[in-house]
């Protein structure tokens, strides 16, 4: 079995489980109504994608 040969150093450790850390969903600007979605998805306030209209939003 294997068995460390050194104390392994905080800052090693952490290093290691920055990498599980949260990250906030990257939003961008719609092209055409200028609300933020998420990218590569349609616009959920307008239905564009893409400078086209791909899905009839209606307003409640």
């Amino acid at each position: 079995m294997g068995v460390p040969k050194r104390k392994v150093s905080k800052a090693r450790y952490r290093t290691r489980r920055s990498a599980n850390r949260y990250h906030a969903p990257q939003l961008n600007k719609c092209s055409n109504c200028g609300a933020a979605c998420l990218p590569h998805r349609v616009c959920p306030h307008c239905g564009y994608y893409k400078e086209r209209q791909i899905v009839s939003v209606e307003l409640k």
